[in-house]
């Protein structure tokens, strides 16, 4: 499974993903959902609430693969992307980007991941053509 796959559009999934997602905190709660396992420690979840009472819904999410650091935070109804890119665990460069240019990114990275990894090849595979669907 890699963008240059033919049965496998990484653009069309995303406009796929943002259509039936428009709620980016949907979205990112459905990525958490599918993705963690096959991510494992790569993976860092915060949850909204205190110590005492934990919510389901998400705060935010990081996500490292190789040398980029991939954070969305929820600062209320909008979502902020950054994607980082890091240097013998120094980050050196970080850009703020829009929902799209982070999925596509992550998207991208975890594609070519999942010529290696059966684990992250079905993990993608749900999450974009559409696994299960998160609770609301």
């Amino acid at each position: 499974m890699t963008n240059s796959d033919p049965g496998f559009d990484l653009d069309s999934a995303i406009v796929s993903l943002e259509g039936a997602g428009k709620d980016g905190k949907m979205l990112l709660k459905l990525l958490v959902e599918q993705l963690s396992d096959a991510l494992g420690d790569r993976i860092k979840v915060v949850r909204q609430g205190g110590l005492i009472r934990k919510s389901n819904e998400i705060k935010s999410v990081e996500v490292k693969l190789g040398d980029d650091v991939m954070e969305a935070v929820v600062d209320g109804p909008s979502i902020r992307c950054t994607i980082g890119h890091t240097s013998g665990g120094i980050r050196i460069k970080s850009e703020q980007v829009d929902m799209p240019g982070w999925l596509s990114r992550l998207l991208s990275v975890l594609s070519k991941e999942a010529s290696q990894s059966q684990a992250t090849k079905s993990a993608l595979e749900n999450f974009v053509i559409g696994g299960s669907s998160p609770e609301i």
